[in-house]
């Protein structure tokens, strides 16, 4: 079965920690991370290379809070539209031009629930978190890129 999503936003953060900004695009490199991000360093660990989230998550949570949160706040580097991430574990799958592998899902963590300040977050977004990956083929991820696998 062939798929097919889109990417909406695109997010770094140049420190650990760092607010997160949202940008037109980001240059990935293999086996590194996005330029300029947080993570980005040589043979950094395959899953923290590069992390994904989808926006169906993100607006379903928001019509659940009485505040909405925007993309950037979820610490993940690139929003998906019309993807199911988590059936890319272990999957190789590209990204525009940019080839990856699902490493794992990116499950939350106390942290984020205490930065959006959520009580049950981690409740709320256990195996809806995201899916980190590997960088295999680098390149240029712009905003509306495709995101092309065969599952």
């Amino acid at each position: 079965m062939h798929s097919a999503g889109r990417i909406i936003a695109v997010c770094i953060s140049p420190a650990e920690g760092g607010s997160i900004k949202a940008v037109t695009e980001a240059v990935a490199i293999a086996g590194e991370g996005l330029r300029g991000d947080r993570y980005c360093a040589t043979d950094a660990p395959s899953k923290t290379q590069l992390t994904l989230i989808e926006s169906e998550v993100i607006d379903a949570l928001n019509s659940e809070l009485a505040k909405p949160l925007p993309v950037t706040a979820f610490r993940r580097n690139l929003v998906t539209k019309g993807v199911f991430l988590n059936s890319l574990v272990g999957v190789t799958f590209a990204v525009g031009e940019v080839q990856v592998q699902g490493i794992e899902l990116c499950e939350p963590c106390a942290y984020l629930q205490d930065l959006l300040e959520v009580p049950d977050l981690v409740k709320r977004l256990t195996h809806k978190g995201g899916l980190r990956c590997e960088i295999l083929e680098g390149g240029l991820i712009v905003c509306d890129n495709l995101v092309r696998c065969q599952v």
